[in-house]
């Protein structure tokens, strides 16, 4: 078997995927809180967020603002996904996340500037030229970015691993802009509708792939905000195995998935959907997915990259349809 496609493959989206047919995916990582078991019930408790000036995230990254912020630059989905919960409006994005209908839409959207060079390389003079007062990345990404941003605004590498994770980030933000109501009314909408999910858990065998051809990979908990809910509603007995290691095709068959999900990844145009483009695949029409009709193409941009309380809550509302 060839290296499956780390964590970072997956969060760059526009790198080339690599590794074996149906292979794992990411570093194994502790969640945020005690309850990534599936056993364990979500709390819908909400505790009160304060207004602050500094924060220290999931990661221990602290910032210090010397005043609200007003001018936010994105450049990545989380972002978004967290300013649209609070009602805000970014300054400029590189993420298409924005145009889904259940955030600003397309004609709001297009009114958001984007940032030129893409999401790997996001020009830094486009970003500065915004005047920002904060601008958050992906650490795994655009940590590069630090030294050049460093004096002239002020840069929150962000890294989200679990949906725990993306509730923190939306708390942070949320103490730093203000924010709080909006930020506490967002989280206890996601925690209520988890907590439903798992009341109504499924014992159907579910699969989350993402990729863009014959190379893909399965999205696993401990690394991908949305896999990480799973375990939660459905029979999802895909962990982690680190970088060195994935999923053979024959273990995957041996599962019996009943439910599949698909991530398409298009890498400039779009060229087709990934279930498609396996369908002569004859060990993917063994699946039992597959042989049944429940293979179910999904919103990458929502699924793959959206990451934050609203993202996922489209995700379980889309995924609990599907496992009944």
């Amino acid at each position: 078997m060839t290296r499956p496609p780390s964590r970072i493959v997956r969060s760059w989206i526009a790198a080339a995927l690599v590794g074996s047919v149906l292979t794992g995916c990411g570093a194994s990582t502790e969640p945020a809180s005690e309850e990534k078991a599936a056993g364990t019930g979500t709390d819908v408790t909400v505790e009160p967020i304060e207004a602050t000036r500094t924060v220290t995230d999931a990661n221990g990254v602290a910032i210090t603002l010397p005043k609200e912020p007003r001018r936010i630059v994105c450049l990545f989905a989380l972002c978004d996904d967290i300013l649209t919960e609070l009602g805000i409006v970014p300054t400029a994005t590189n993420s298409a996340l924005l145009a889904h209908d259940d955030f600003l839409g397309p004609r709001k959207a297009e009114r958001v500037d984007i940032i030129p060079g893409g999401f790997i390389a996001p020009e830094v003079e486009a970003i500065l030229s915004h005047e920002p007062d904060l601008v958050i990345g992906l650490e795994d990404t655009h940590g590069k970015l630090a030294p050049a941003l460093k004096g002239a605004t002020t840069f929150w590498p962000m890294q989200p691993e679990t949906w725990q994770d993306s509730v923190r980030y939306l708390r942070d933000v949320a103490a730093l802009t203000g924010r709080t109501t909006e930020g506490e009314r967002a989280e206890k909408t996601f925690r209520a509708k988890l907590a439903a999910a798992e009341r109504a858990r499924s014992d159907r065998t579910a699969l989350v792939i993402y990729g863009s051809d014959e190379n893909f990979g399965v999205a696993t908990p401990e690394g991908d905000a949305a896999a990480s809910l799973f375990p939660k509603i459905a029979d999802y007995p895909w962990k982690s195995r680190g970088v060195e290691g994935g999923y053979s095709l024959e273990e995957i068959l041996a599962q019996d998935v009943d439910v599949l999900f698909v991530e398409t990844m298009s890498f400039g145009e779009a060229d087709g959907k990934l279930s498609e483009k396996l369908a002569d695949n004859p060990l993917w029409s063994k699946i039992p997915a597959v042989r049944n009709g429940d293979v179910h193409e999904v919103n990458s941009e929502v699924w793959a990259k959206g990451r934050g309380t609203r993202s996922l809550g489209i995700v379980l509302d889309e995924a609990t349809a599907a496992l009944r």
